[in-house]
């Protein structure tokens, strides 16, 4: 149904893993890093891999670090993130990379900063779109989890809404309070890209998808009714989270293997056992 993309997000970017991607079958890569990271991303050494193992550079991770210096909801630091944002929207769209995916905020926000958060939230949103679209790309809004901006599709729609340019990154364990179909619906062609995780509905948990409780069926459903024809792109690690046990870690194979299981609707093959009380 959709050509596989997967993060590297806990991995180590290198060139066994474009070398992994490609003997896998996995065509898409979002470049995801620690924050610490993106200063020292090589982009050349990037985008040479990409093009020899035949790998779209599918969308670039802004980096977020939600209690301490990242956060373009918080007036004291919105425009030191927004200028370096700048710089690492310059730098990967120069290697062809078109969609740049931010977070709202970071969290804890309380009910009494809420709107104001929001507001400092859609004005940086105004000046990223702009920059993306001057290097050809555009801003692409994830929704978040818990008390974060843009935890359902009425926030993720006001967020968007302030410029036309603006797209949506639906991460599908990260609703905690909305249904995901509906929110695939509210939000429709404005989701141009995706982050796919399992979870149990009591928390964000980037599990495999069978290992949660998500309809899987359903969101590809609904996706297909809304006409999405972008990548079908893990937020997964290798390793296991606390929350899981697995019998080994998870190869680029397992989430080619997932992903046609999901497409074909058959039984998902599952290696794992769950961590109790987390």
């Amino acid at each position: 149904m959709y050509k596989i993309g997967l993060s590297t997000c806990a991995k180590i970017l290198c060139e066994d893993l474009f070398k992994q991607y490609h003997e896998s079958g996995i065509s898409m890569m979002e470049i995801s890093l620690d924050p610490e990271e993106y200063a020292n991303l090589n982009c050349q050494q990037i985008q040479k891999w990409a093009k020899e193992y035949d790998i779209k550079l599918w969308s670039y991770h802004l980096p977020f670090s939600p209690f301490t210096e990242i956060d373009i909801s918080n007036k004291d630091i919105c425009k030191k993130t927004i200028s370096y944002f700048e710089e690492l929207i310059k730098k990967g769209s120069d290697i062809g990379i078109d969609k740049f995916i931010v977070h709202p905020s970071g969290e804890p926000i309380s009910d009494e900063e809420r709107d104001g958060r929001m507001n400092c939230t859609k004005e940086s949103l105004v000046r990223l779109s702009e920059i993306a679209k001057r290097n050809g790309a555009v801003i692409c809004v994830e929704n978040l989890p818990r008390t974060c901006i843009g935890k359902n599709s009425d926030e993720i729609l006001e967020l968007v809404s302030v410029d036309e340019n603006l797209e949506v990154c639906f991460d599908t364990n990260h609703l905690l309070a909305e249904n995901p179909v509906d929110f695939i619906h509210k939000i429709g062609k404005k989701i141009v890209t995706t982050h796919v995780s399992d979870y149990d509905f009591v928390n964000e948990r980037h599990w495999l998808p069978g290992e949660g409780k998500t309809d899987w069926q359903a969101i590809l459903n609904a996706l297909d009714e809304i006409g999405y024809n972008g990548a079908w792109l893990y937020e997964v690690s290798f390793a296991a989270p606390r929350t899981i046990v697995r019998d080994r870690d998870l190869n680029c194979f397992d989430f080619v293997k997932n992903a046609k299981e999901l497409f074909e609707n058959k039984k998902i093959t599952v290696i794992s056992r769950h961590v109790e009380n987390l």
